[in-house]
């Protein structure tokens, strides 16, 4: 495979190789895999100026938006060339970012001194795993597509419930207010971004009702918020936290 700006499948013209002003799905995802890359260095640079117990949270979140600018680069590759969704490319991905998501409900508890047990993180990543693995069998048709489609609803049902009701919920409840704050942008991020997702599969795949050029920047533009925005709330908390810190002691 050629590195992500490169082409090996004939075209007619050179130019339709590269990015077309009326392409607004391939520019879509050009703004989406240069932001990626651009939160990467933020979250990476940042890292230093908090305090230890935060490092580890923003060097994860950074590893988020590193391996989706880099999976944008060839999701955009894909449909410049073959103008079609990049659904492997889009698993792919999600089966690497969204464990790391999870991760940082555990590491912002965490920095925050409180007690987490391996089981929270655990129970996230079967719900992950569950939710991911339907999807992809439901469209890649290795799973029958409305089962597959509850299955994966069960999945995110299952880190919803850990999130607001299980341990993580009720852990976050007992924190500091920047803490609470930031776990409840997070996991509002989990609740709403999350949903265009089973909704794209809904009405895109099994209805057929949505186009993919439309639901494409669908997706595109939530992964800029799920991901991004997502980090940026722990950026936020850890801020918060090293602000404190100096005010102390100053």
């Amino acid at each position: 495979m050629g590195a992500p700006m490169s082409s090996t499948a004939p075209v007619d013209k050179p130019a339709d190789a590269f990015l077309q002003p009326t392409d607004g799905v391939a520019i879509s995802f050009w703004i989406i895999s240069i932001a990626m890359i651009a939160a990467t260095f933020f979250f990476f640079a940042e890292a230093q100026t908090v305090g230890s117990h935060w490092k580890t949270s923003l060097h994860v979140g950074a590893l988020v938006t590193l391996v989706a600018g880099v999976h944008y680069m060839y999701m955009r590759e894909y449909w410049v060339q073959v103008h079609k969704s990049p659904i492997v490319y889009r698993y792919v991905d999600w089966t690497i970012t969204v464990p790391l998501q999870m991760i940082e409900f555990n590491l912002i508890l965490k920095a925050a001194g409180k007690a987490t047990s391996p089981g929270m993180f655990w129970r996230l990543l079967v719900g992950t795993v569950v939710m991911l693995l339907c999807g992809y069998c439901g469209e890649i048709n290795a799973f029958p597509p409305w089962p597959a489609f509850m299955g994966g609803l069960a999945g995110w049902g299952y880190i919803l419930f850990e999130i607001f009701a299980g341990e993580a919920g009720g852990t976050a409840a007992n924190c500091p207010e920047a803490v609470a704050t930031s776990f409840n942008y997070m996991r509002m991020i989990v609740t709403v971004g999350w949903s265009i997702y089973p909704l794209g599969y809904l009405f895109g795949y099994l209805l057929g009702a949505v186009d993919e050029v439309y639901l494409n920047v669908t997706y595109n533009i939530a992964d800029f918020v799920n991901k991004i925005a997502f980090v940026l709330a722990c950026w936020s908390c850890a801020k918060s936290d090293a602000e404190k810190g100096e005010a102390l002691l100053g």
